[in-house]
C-alpha cells in the first residue's frame, strides 16, 4: 500500500524522506514535488525502476524518462562532455525548469530505454527534490501522470492516475510554476559538423531567454515535442 507524507509538515519530512530513499534503494517509486511539476522517480541505474516507471505511466522505451541531478558534478559524470554552450546555460537556468540533452558518458552501465546513446538532464530548484537527490544520486524522473493526460500540480492528480504503482508520495502542496522543464537537445556540439541547439520543447524557460544566452547557436525552427515529452 502506498505511502503518503506531507512535507509541509516538519513531523511528517523527515520519515517521508527516509521512507523514499528506502523505496528508492528497493527499486520502488516515488512521487515528489519538483519546481516545474510533481514527478514520478526511480532508482536511474536499476534497469528494472526505469521499467517500472515506464510500465506505470504507459510508455514504451522509446520514451526514456530524463534523469534528475543534484547539480554540476553529477552532470559530468553522467555525459561525455560538457561544452561551454551547456555550461553558460548551466550558469543562467540552474537549478531551473531546463532539461538538456547531452550524449551520456560511455562508460555508465544503466538501461533508460531507448537513448540512442543520449540522456536528458536537469537540476530542480525545489528543497525535496535536491534533498532527495543528494541521498539517492541522479534519479529518472518523468513527469507524474498518465502518458496522455496533463501532467500533476497537486499530489493528489499524481495518486488519481498512478494509484499504487507508487511507493511514496511527498507532498508539498501546489506545484510552484505547473509549467513542465523547457528540453534543449545540444547533442551536436560535441562532435557535431553542425553545432546547434535545438529546443525539443518549450516550457518554463522561454525560447527567448535561451536565445539571450546562446545568441545565433540557438536553432530558429525547433521541432517541439507532445505535451508529453516527459520530464518533470
Amino acid at each position: 500500500m502506498s505511502s503518503l507524507f506531507d512535507c509541509r509538515d516538519e513531523a511528517q519530512l523527515l520519515p517521508g524522506m527516509r521512507q523514499a530513499r528506502q523505496a528508492i534503494g528497493r527499486g520502488e517509486l516515488v512521487v515528489m514535488p519538483t519546481d516545474t511539476v510533481y514527478g514520478v522517480a526511480a532508482d536511474a541505474f536499476s534497469a528494472r525502476a526505469v521499467q517500472r516507471l515506464l510500465d506505470a505511466k504507459g510508455r514504451g522505451r522509446q520514451s526514456p524518462p530524463p534523469v534528475l541531478v543534484a547539480g554540476l558534478t553529477t552532470l559530468r559524470a553522467l555525459v561525455a562532455e560538457v561544452p561551454a554552450p551547456v555550461e553558460k546555460l548551466v550558469e543562467e537556468f540552474w537549478p531551473g525548469g531546463l532539461t538538456i540533452v547531452l550524449p551520456a558518458q560511455p562508460s555508465l552501465s544503466w538501461d533508460l530505454g531507448d537513448t540512442h546513446g543520449t540522456v536528458a538532464v536537469r537540476m530542480p530548484a525545489h528543497r525535496i527534490a535536491l534533498e532527495l537527490l543528494e541521498e539517492t544520486g541522479p534519479l529518472a524522473v518523468s513527469s507524474a501522470n498518465l502518458t496522455g493526460r496533463p501532467a500533476a500540480v497537486r499530489v493528489e492528480d499524481a495518486q488519481e492516475m498512478l494509484a499504487e504503482s507508487i511507493a511514496v508520495y511527498l507532498d508539498d502542496g501546489q506545484s510552484q510554476t505547473g509549467i513542465s522543464s523547457t528540453i534543449v537537445d545540444a547533442t551536436s556540439l560535441v562532435g557535431g559538423s553542425e553545432p546547434r541547439i535545438r529546443v525539443l520543447r518549450e516550457g518554463a524557460i522561454t525560447r527567448a531567454r535561451l536565445r539571450d544566452v546562446l545568441g545565433d547557436l540557438l536553432e530558429d525552427d525547433p521541432e517541439p515535442v507532445g505535451a508529453d515529452g516527459g520530464g518533470a
